[in-house]
C-alpha cells in the first residue's frame, strides 16, 4: 500500500485534474475536430479513393515502424507510481532515440522495396521518406509531452495538437484544391512535424539530455516491455494487416475502407482518445482506491457511451443521405455497407478500450495481453478469408464479427474492478436505439434534402435528451453541471 502522503496528487486533486482536463481537451476538439472534419471532408471531395489508400497504406508502413522506437518506456514513466527522476527521463531519451536513428535507416534502405512491391510512383515515394523524418521528429516531444500527462496538464498538452491539426489540415486541403494529389499529404506531414516538436518545447521546456541508468531502465521495463508487447500486437493486427490488405483488395479498396474507417471513427477520436488520455494516468494514481476507481470508471464508462452511442446510430441511419448533398461525393456510395458495419465496430471498440486501459492502467498488462493476443488471431484468420470472397466489404464484415469478442474483455475487467454497467452502458445503449428509431421513421416531406436532414438531427437531439432523461434522471444534470463547474472555476 502507498503512503497516501507520498503520493504526487491525492485523490481531489486526481479528480478535479482530471474533470478539468477531460473538459479542456473535449472543449478544444470541439475546434480541432471541427477543422479534421471540414478537411476531410472536402478531401473526399478533391482526391480519390487511390489516392486515400496510397496515404494508408504508407501509414501504416510508418507506424508499423515506430513500434519499434519506444519499446514501452514512455508509457511506464506515466504508470510509475514513485516521482520520476531527470535520471528516468534522460535514460527514456537516451534509448528511444537511438531506437529511433537505427529505424530511420532500416526505413530508407527498404523504401526502394516497397516502391517495387506496390507498384508506388515517385510522390508515394517522398511522402514516405516525410513520413519517417516526422516520426523523428514526433520522437522528440516524448519527454515533454510526459511531463504535462503526469501532472494532468492536459490544458496545456492540447494546444501542440491545436495547432499540428490547423497547419495540416489547411496546408492538405490547400493542396489538394489545386491538384498536388499525393503531394499535398507530404507537405502537410513535414508542417505539422515542425510546428507540433516547437510549439511543445515552448509550453512544456525540457532540457535535452543524454543518460543511462540500468537501474532505471530496468525499473522501468518491467512494466514498459509487457505494455510494448500489448502494443506490438495492436500494430501487428491493425497497420501490418493493412499493409497485407493492400495487396489484396487493391488501394482502391483500401481507399473505400479508409474512408469508412475514417468517418465511423470520428466520434472515438473526438471522444474516447480524449478521455482515453486522461483516465490512463487517473486511474494509475487510484491503483489502491478501489471505491474511487470503481467510481471513475463508471464516470467515464457512462461519458463515453452517451456521448458515442447516438452520434454512431445517427450518422449510420443519416449517411446514405449524407452522400447525395454533393454529387461529387457520390463517388463514395460503394463504401456505404462498409461504413455502417466500422460504425457497428466503433460502438464496441468505445467499451473494449476503456476496459483495457483499465487493466492497463491497475497494472494486469498480462491480461491485456491474452485479450490483445486473442484480437489478433480473429482479425488474421478473419480478415484475410473474408477479404479474399468479399472483397473491402468481406474485411468490414470481418471487423463486425471480431467487435463481438469485447464481451470477453469487459468480463475480465468486470472480475478486477465490480463497475456498474447497467447505468455505464446499457441505459445509454437504450437511448440511443430509440432515438433510432425515432431518426429513421421521421421522414419530413421536404424538397431540400440538407433541411430534411437537419430537421432529423434536430428530432434526434431532443428525443434522446427526453429518452435519457426518463432512463437515467437527475444523476445526468448534475455530472454535467459539476463538469462545467469545475472547467469554468479553472479556466
Amino acid at each position: 500500500m502507498v503512503n497516501e502522503n507520498s503520493r504526487e496528487l491525492n485523490f481531489e486533486a486526481i479528480k478535479k485534474r482530471s474533470l478539468i482536463g477531460i473538459a479542456s481537451l473535449v472543449s478544444r476538439s470541439f475546434f480541432i475536430q471541427g477543422v479534421a472534419f471540414s478537411a476531410n471532408f472536402l478531401l473526399t471531395i478533391f482526391l480519390d479513393p487511390k489516392t486515400f489508400g496510397i496515404f494508408f497504406l504508407i501509414s501504416a508502413f510508418i507506424n508499423l515502424f515506430s513500434y519499434f522506437s519506444d519499446i514501452g518506456l514512455a508509457a511506464a514513466l506515466i504508470q510509475k507510481k514513485e516521482k520520476v527522476t531527470e535520471e528516468d527521463l534522460r535514460t527514456t531519451f537516451t534509448v528511444q532515440q537511438i531506437l529511433v536513428i537505427l529505424l530511420l535507416i532500416v526505413i530508407f534502405v527498404f523504401s526502394p522495396l516497397v516502391r517495387h512491391w506496390y507498384g508506388l510512383n515517385q510522390q508515394a515515394v517522398y511522402l514516405f521518406y516525410v513520413l519517417a523524418v516526422s516520426f523523428f521528429l514526433s520522437s522528440l516531444k516524448t519527454i515533454p509531452s510526459i511531463l504535462l500527462e503526469r501532472d494532468l496538464k492536459f490544458n496545456l498538452l492540447v494546444i501542440p495538437q491545436v495547432l499540428e491539426t490547423v497547419v495540416f489540415n489547411v496546408i492538405v486541403v490547400i493542396l489538394a484544391w489545386k491538384g498536388y494529389g499525393l503531394t499535398s499529404f507530404t507537405w502537410a506531414v513535414l508542417a505539422r512535424g515542425v510546428v507540433g516538436l516547437i510549439s511543445m518545447y515552448i509550453i512544456s521546456p525540457w532540457k535535452i539530455g543524454l543518460a543511462f541508468s540500468k537501474s532505471s531502465l530496468s525499473r522501468l521495463l518491467r512494466f514498459g516491455i509487457p505494455y510494448q508487447a500489448n502494443t506490438m500486437i495492436a500494430v501487428l493486427k491493425d497497420d501490418l494487416m493493412t499493409i497485407f490488405l493492400g495487396k489484396i483488395i487493391g488501394t482502391t479498396g483500401l481507399g473505400y475502407l479508409g474512408w469508412a474507417k475514417k468517418w465511423a471513427e470520428q466520434p472515438l477520436r473526438f471522444l474516447m482518445d480524449n478521455v482515453s488520455k486522461v483516465v490512463f494516468p487517473a486511474f494509475s494514481r487510484m491503483q489502491d482506491e478501489k471505491e474511487n476507481l470503481k467510481r471513475a470508471v463508471e464516470k467515464s464508462l457512462f461519458f463515453l457511451s452517451f456521448l458515442t452511442f447516438p452520434i454512431l446510430v445517427a450518422f449510420s441511419i443519416l449517411a446514405s443521405d449524407l452522400v447525395k448533398i454533393i454529387p461529387r461525393y457520390l463517388k463514395w456510395q460503394p463504401a456505404l455497407i462498409a461504413l455502417y458495419l466500422y460504425c457497428f465496430n466503433s460502438a464496441w471498440a468505445t467499451i473494449s478500450t476503456s476496459m483495457t486501459n483499465l487493466l492497463n492502467a491497475i497494472g494486469m498488462i498480462k491480461k491485456t495481453f491474452r485479450l490483445m493476443l486473442m484480437w489478433l488471431g480473429l482479425t488474421w484468420i478473419l480478415m484475410p478469408v473474408l477479404g479474399l470472397k468479399f472483397g473491402y466489404n468481406g474485411v468490414a464484415i470481418a471487423t463486425a464479427i471480431i467487435a463481438l469478442s469485447s464481451v470477453i474483455g469487459i468480463y475480465i475487467a468486470r472480475k478486477e474492478v465490480k463497475f456498474d454497467y447497467i447505468f455505464s452502458i446499457i441505459k445509454p445503449l437504450l437511448a440511443s436505439g430509440a432515438m433510432g428509431l425515432v431518426i429513421y421513421f421521421f421522414k419530413p416531406a421536404f424538397g431540400s434534402l440538407p433541411i430534411s436532414i437537419l430537421l432529423r438531427v434536430l428530432v434526434g437531439v431532443v428525443s434522446y435528451g427526453v429518452i435519457s432523461y426518463l432512463l437515467i434522471g437527475k444523476s445526468l444534470f448534475i455530472d454535467i453541471s459539476r463538469i462545467c463547474h469545475e472547467f469554468k472555476k479553472n479556466n
